[in-house]
């Protein structure tokens, strides 16, 4: 099981890395099609304006995926979906009843249609057996699936792990256009920007930096503040004790049990809960660790591994945990 989380880990850095390395317009996504649409996401606000003479279903539309453009004629009625984040967007913006399958891991909502589909060896036969009108994958491993689904006439989107929220969002929106529900992608959207904010605003004003430590592995792999985590914690007033220690500046070092202890981190983030079995037990169980200001006064957080590692709608929540527990040792009037 430490063996698979760790495999997680690394595609999740060798997807950040790829999709940093080719140019993408994710972050303000296109869409053409028979009535124009365009769409604008900000962190202050969604909004979607729409052009045409007479009303019609918004098909057929082109993404600037980052994968290149794709265009789907008309709404489509069998999705699959090969990446538990485009699962978690799809049932958000209303796709739900257009989805026919799921990877084995998408495991949220419980009534997506989960199948023994492998998010991380899939298969052009094992895919086309469902029968799909529009494909979302969070990686192509060997670069074989996009084309021969295309060849089969099946339009694929690509979903990399998002750079930033506002990445995120923008990916959220593709989806949106991409089902034929873009008003709600974008209501979707601007209530998480919503929720978001009443996060961060319940932080006391005054709050110091709160120095965290986020676990990935209970082998001591943490994360930047220049990572998608990292920026999301941010404006709560939240900096990483591994932010010296990224020598090469790839966001994810690995760190020492030493250098931990001897950091202090007011907040300790526990993201490997359940594949790694680690809790607040554990770690004050670890040698020295009862030592640490987070230890000794509890100010250590079980995560949820799935929505950690994921960049879905319920970031949210991984806010508002940290909120809430950083809001439970500093005075309201600090």
């Amino acid at each position: 099981m430490h063996r698979w989380f760790l495999y997680i880990l690394a595609f999740a850095l060798v997807a950040a890395a790829c999709s940093s390395d080719e140019p993408s317009d994710t972050t303000a996504p296109s869409l053409t099609s028979t009535s124009t649409v365009a769409t604008t996401t900000t962190t202050e606000a969604a909004s979607t304006t729409t052009t045409t003479e007479a009303p019609d279903d918004g098909f057929p539309v082109t993404i600037d995926a980052p994968n290149g453009p794709v265009t789907i004629e008309q709404r489509p009625e069998r999705i699959v979906s090969i990446s538990p984040t485009s699962t978690e967007v799809l049932f958000a913006v209303g796709a739900g009843p257009q989805v026919v399958a799921v990877d084995s891991l998408s495991n949220h909502p419980p009534s997506a249609p989960v199948t023994e589909l492998s998010a991380f060896t899939p298969s052009v036969e094992a895919i086309a057996s469902f029968e799909p009108d529009l494909v979302f994958l969070s990686f192509d491993p060997n670069q074989d699936i996009i084309p021969g689904l295309e060849v089969i006439g099946v339009p694929v989107i690509l979903h990399g792990t998002a750079a930033d929220l506002g990445d995120a969002y923008a990916q959220w929106e593709q989806v949106g256009a991409a089902t034929g529900n873009l008003a709600e992608a974008a209501a979707l959207v601007a209530e998480t920007q919503y929720r978001l904010d009443a996060a961060y605003g319940a932080v006391p004003a005054d709050t110091a930096d709160v120095a965290y430590y986020y676990e990935l592995d209970d082998t001591y792999y943490s994360l930047t503040s220049t990572t998608f985590v990292g920026e999301l914690l941010a404006p709560a007033g939240m900096v990483s004790i591994a932010d010296t220690e990224d020598a090469d500046g790839f966001g994810f070092p690995q760190l020492t049990a030493e250098y931990i202890v001897g950091a202090d981190p007011d907040l300790i983030l526990l993201a490997c809960t359940e594949f790694c079995g680690q809790s607040a037990a554990t770690v004050a169980e670890r040698p020295g660790w009862d030592t640490m200001t987070a230890v000794s006064d509890g100010r250590i957080v079980e995560l949820d591994d799935d929505v950690a590692s994921r960049w879905g709608p319920r970031v949210v929540e991984l806010v508002e945990a940290v909120v809430e527990a950083i809001t439970s040792f500093v005075p309201a009037d600090a």
